[in-house]
């Protein structure tokens, strides 16, 4: 009697929960000054955390530490290219498990916007369009075009189906408040949903087809009956029903295309991303809590960080060509998941400074008052409350301004935050937290068996076609096209004869020049490397050592992330365009029209030896001491995982340009490339006037990106699998751990 008893309360329990969940629907609506959540005006402060740029171990702390930092709200893209790797095959799984990502914010009481794009731009491959849909006949992306629409509309309705069924949105009483329709070219939003992405900007290019895209996009999304409202960023002219909003440094003075519509920033971009071969860039704390204060005190409701948190590209997902596998961001919470001080502290207190206002700035009348040339009051009062923003945007000079008989200190390019009308609480410009002070500790890698030397074992590809080639072709072929992603890598290779007579006389060797339209290529010659380079365009020009007969050239071409953005990025190929000789006694020879063999990938890619259920059968060398400086070998290493909780880095400055991978999973892509010292870099950077990326850099001729970061939960407890594949050459008997410590500075 008693079980069953327990059982009825049990199911009653349950009933009491499905009828609570129901009750609880929440009204989402807008009107000309903010989002309406259940009758309410809301401020909303929202964080960009993407959840395949970290793993699920990490993603309570990240929802955390963003709401201890005063989000309401988290937002997210959702990458279409991860969940549909091929047609009509879906994974949700690991770092790609929507789903328990939206329960953690869910869980952690904060809001949702979800922006499914699903061109989503983001610094991230192809910008998250699957490689494949470009191989649909007759398709076109972004554009009034049926084969793109018909799978745009598939996943679209798939995402929103999935997010139904766990009533996930507000609607349902969930916490799902926006969703993001049609975008541009660089990123997105948060607690609604969205359908494409800064699409305004490059909708012209693409004629009458982009403007009927554009009207078709809207009407599919509001056909969902999500039941919140659509956000389109940087849509000029968006539809009434659609809220259009900015995405910039600054958006102070950006107005919706209706005097019916709020004011949402969805891109406030903390820091930015950076490419290999540049210095790190960086956006002082100040900049920022002057940019967020300045649109809420121009009448803003919504504004979100892109990003809050930025994370890895992990794997090969990083887009650009050249985006490194950090996406940093210089952002408040860091690659590791550590808080960055002070621009996590200062924003906290500047989101805590604005929610005082919130009642008064969102249901009172604003009154503009001048103080000054460059120094301004926007005074809000509501039931005889009163909230003032006073700024100074001038660039250079402090100003003392009177306001309402009272003297108050404004630094320059600043703004004060004044609840009452009288007693500032937060002025932009001064910083009370500390620095924090992180250090990157070294370890070195320990052998899983205990002590002595590590157990390195090798495996070196054939330089050139391996096995049968997949296709011989008397011409230079795209290599996008060839390899539709699948791999980095494409083999070129093909055989000349050389009489012994065309050699010069002087002894001066031939050149070879190689045209490649990107992103990398290396030259080897009867198998030993003679030349490599790197670019958006490439000529590669190197002295070449040939012997008298048959010669064979094979030209590795390599792609380091795709195109992410613009119009018809989907057009921009890679690979080689014009191989020839110069410097023999006949001039020389022309071998773009030569029969060339065809590979796709790495022998060691197909044989899958980077994977614990890889192909075991591959003759692995086992080495001591395993060479250095080699081209196109691969290093195996079976290691203990490092000391400590810290988060943990490989330090790869010793190796040259390759992939690496821990127990099957990817790491992603290591390249010791270092930025220029001609590179404007400053120690000291002047948060005053208006910011852009190479403003206040760090790091000028050193390598731009050093470490790699390797999540805790990657780690077994023993029989650890390290994997590299170098393309260039490098030491792997200097790589180490480096823990991630934060010494000073950490907040209470």
């Amino acid at each position: 009697m008693a079980k069953n008893a327990g059982l009825l309360i049990l199911s009653l329990s349950f009933l009491f929960f499905l009828f609570f969940s129901v009750a609880v629907s929440r009204n989402v609506t807008f009107d000309h000054r903010s989002l309406i959540i259940d009758g309410q005006r809301k401020l909303l402060i929202s964080a960009s955390i993407h959840y395949p740029r970290s793993v699920p171990a990490m993603w309570p702390d990240l929802v955390a530490a963003a709401k201890r930092g005063g989000v309401d709200v988290i937002e997210t893209y959702v990458f279409w290219n991860g969940h549909e790797p091929s047609p009509g095959q879906f994974y949700f799984e690991d770092r790609f498990d929507l789903v328990r990502f939206a329960k953690i914010v869910r869980d952690a009481g904060m809001y949702m916007i979800l922006r499914i794009g699903p061109f989503v731009a983001a610094e991230w491959n192809y910008g998250g369009v699957p490689v494949w849909l470009h191989y649909v006949p007759g398709t076109v992306f972004r554009t009034d075009n049926e084969p793109f629409k018909s799978h745009m509309a598939s996943f679209t309705t798939f995402i929103v189906q999935m997010m139904k069924r766990e009533n996930l949105f507000a609607s349902q009483g969930g916490h799902i408040i926006l969703a993001q329709a049609i975008a541009l070219n660089y990123r997105f939003i948060s607690a609604t949903d969205q359908i494409e992405n800064e699409y305004g900007d490059i909708e012209a290019v693409y004629g009458d087809g982009g403007r009927s895209y554009s009207t078709w996009a809207v009407n599919m999304a509001l056909s969902q009956n999500i039941g919140v409202p659509w956000i389109m960023c940087q849509q000029y002219d968006a539809p009434d029903n659609v809220i259009n909003t900015c995405n910039s440094f600054y958006c102070d003075q950006f107005t919706p295309s209706s005097a019916n519509k709020p004011k949402f920033w969805t891109e406030n971009w903390p820091g930015w991303f950076q490419n290999f071969g540049t210095a790190k860039p960086h956006r002082p704390p100040e900049d920022i809590a002057f940019a967020v204060a300045r649109f809420f005190q121009k009448g803003g409701s919504l504004q979100n960080y892109y990003m809050y948190h930025g994370g890895t590209n992990f794997g090969r997902t990083a887009g650009g060509p050249f985006i490194t596998t950090s996406y940093d961001y210089d952002a408040p919470i860091d690659e590791y998941g550590l808080v960055r001080l002070p621009k996590w502290s200062h924003l906290k207190e500047l989101h805590e400074a604005i929610k005082l206002c919130e009642q008064t700035l969102l249901y009172g009348t604003s009154k503009f008052l001048s103080l000054g040339s460059h120094q301004e009051a926007d005074i809000f009062e509501d039931s005889g409350k009163c909230v003032a923003f006073l700024a100074n945007v001038d660039e250079k000079n402090d100003k003392l301004v009177i306001f309402r008989n009272v003297p108050y200190n404004l630094p320059a390019w600043s703004v004060s935050i004044l609840p009452d009308c009288k007693n500032v609480v937060f002025n932009t410009a001064k910083v009370r937290s500390q620095n924090s002070r992180v250090e990157m500790v070294p370890e070195n890698l320990k052998a899983s068996a205990g002590s002595g030397k590590l157990p390195w074992q090798v495996y070196t590809e054939k330089a050139g076609v391996w096995g049968a080639p997949d296709f011989i072709k008397n011409e230079l072929v795209d290599h996008i096209n060839t390899t539709k992603d699948t791999t980095d890598y494409l083999w070129y290779t093909t055989s000349f004869y050389i009489d012994g007579n065309e050699f010069l006389s002087d002894g001066s060797l031939p050149i070879l020049t190689v045209e490649s339209k990107g992103h990398a290529v290396q030259a080897f010659i009867n198998g030993r490397l003679q030349g490599s380079a790197s670019g958006y365009t490439i000529k590669l020009e190197a002295p070449i050592t040939l012997t008298a007969g048959v010669n064979q050239i094979a030209l590795l071409s390599m792609t380091v992330g795709l195109q992410n953005a613009g119009p018809f990025y989907e057009w921009l190929g890679a690979g080689l365009t014009s191989v020839k000789i110069s410097g023999l006694r006949n001039g020389g020879l022309d071998l773009s029209q030569a029969a060339w063999a065809y590979k796709i990938g790495l022998e060691g890619e197909h044989q899958n030896i980077f994977k614990a259920d890889g192909n075991h059968d591959v003759r692995w060398t086992p080495s001591s001491d395993p060479p250095k400086n080699q081209s196109l070998t691969w290093y195996k290493v079976e290691i203990a995982p490092p000391q400590g909780h810290e988060p943990v880095a490989l330090d790869m400055q010793s190796m040259g340009k390759g992939q690496a991978w821990l127990n099957g999973k990817a790491i992603g892509r290591y390249w010791s490339l270092t930025s220029s010292v001609y590179d404007k870099c400053t120690q000291n950077c002047d948060y005053r006037g208006p910011f852009s990326p190479d403003k206040c850099r760090t790091g000028c001729g050193e390598i731009s990106q050093r470490w790699y970061h390797v999540p805790r939960s990657w780690f077994q407890p023993s029989g650890n699998t390290l994997i590299f594949f170098e393309e260039k050459g490098g030491d792997p008997t200097r790589i180490t751990f480096a823990r991630r410590r934060v010494t000073a500075g950490a907040p209470a």
